[in-house]
């Protein structure tokens, strides 16, 4: 990994600075990649901009920045982004500070805001020395994400285009998805999500694999017909049913057909059954039928207790004697059998008994 500290100042950076909207935001002569198209868009508000532009005018240090060299000899931002805007759209005369805009400075001013010298850190290197290195060094501002690392390393068509669907406000992907998946999508969450989904959780992987493809069609196929799934399946929609793993459910059983009204049905039924203390759960459990998604509601130490002294310290089973700490809560009859975890329903089992039950 190549790590290169450099001194370059702002009247470098802000040379040729545009913002467009479709393009992305650029710098340092065309060469340098400030908010690549349909990345994070600006976020520091005016207190934080203008303290930008008044330390840089008091001449004291901003923290050090790091650009990415790419395989085109073009850079990116990785971590700065904020506080480069900040200055550019400043020397652009795009917003003013204490009612002075750049060019209502005096030339002395212009001249010590324009030679401002910034640290940045020139970061090359295979895939793997670039995320290592990222993660393990103090990002300064506006931290990045695990995802916006990631899109740091593997930049290329295939991210532009990702980027368009994933990563914008207002995004296709946000508006289909945007009551079964959780975060952001300008700090990178919905595509985190969706790569996460596809890829069976190895995100650099598939990034890896497609970054020099022409589009990110397949991903945007994939999620689309996760969301679709969910939607038709799960007609009545609830806010559990927010940030699970759909993409999980979707490729184990998208081949399943499903009564809808009956899954409904049973739905409500968890719902409202007290036992049932995890109620996201019962979403992975009308599919795969594993009771530990529940979260079944445990006896009391109370009424373990009380079933132990009834029992007299005696397993059911096998019938021993056994000192409280050394027994285990079961219910007589199982949850899944319509038993409730009541008085009445409490046995204590040693370990032993408890395990032969549950293998059954």
């Amino acid at each position: 990994m190549k790590i290169e500290l450099k001194e370059i100042t702002v009247r470098e950076v802000a040379e040729n600075y545009a913002d467009n909207a479709e393009e992305g935001v650029v710098g340092y002569n065309g060469r340098l990649n400030i908010r690549p198209k349909y990345q994070r868009e600006f976020i520091y508000d005016e207190k934080k901009r203008n303290a930008v532009i008044d330390t840089i005018l008091k001449g004291f240090p901003l923290n050090v920045m790091y650009w990415v060299k790419n395989e085109d000899t073009m850079f990116e931002v990785l971590d700065g982004q904020q506080r480069t805007v900040s200055f550019c759209q400043y020397v652009n005369d795009d917003f003013s500070v204490n009612h002075r805009s750049f060019l209502n400075l005096t030339e002395t001013e212009k001249q010590q805001i324009l030679n401002y010298k910034l640290m940045i850190y020139f970061c090359e290197g295979n895939d793997k020395e670039k995320l290592d290195w990222f993660e393990i060094i103090n990002i300064a501002g506006e931290r990045l994400t695990k995802q916006e690392l990631r899109n740091a390393v593997y930049t290329g068509t295939w991210l532009s285009d990702a980027k368009l669907k994933f990563s914008k406000t207002n995004c296709g992907a946000s508006v289909i998805s945007k009551d079964y998946v959780t975060g952001s999508s300008i700090r990178q969450d919905i595509l985190e999500t969706a790569l996460k989904w596809i890829s069976k959780g190895e995100i650099e992987a598939y990034m890896s694999a497609h970054q020099h493809d022409p589009n990110a069609n397949e991903l945007w196929t994939y999620f689309r017909n996760v969301i679709e799934w969910v939607k038709l399946t799960l007609p009545k929609y609830r806010k559990e049913m927010k940030g699970l793993d759909w993409g999980g459910l979707y490729d184990e059983f998208k081949d399943h057909v499903f009564d809808t009204a009956k899954l409904e049905q049973e739905i409500q039924t968890l719902m409202m059954d007290d036992d049932v203390t995890g109620k996201k759960g019962i979403y992975s459990y009308i599919f795969n039928r594993q009771e530990k998604h529940l979260s079944l509601r445990a006896f009391s130490e109370s009424q373990k207790r009380t079933a132990y002294e009834k029992q007299q310290g005696i397993c059911t089973k096998c019938r021993k004697h056994f000192e409280f700490p050394q027994l285990q809560a079961d219910h007589v009859t199982p949850w899944s059998k319509g038993g409730h975890t009541t008085p009445d329903n409490c046995q204590m089992l040693c370990a032993t008994c408890n395990r032969k039950k549950s293998d059954v």
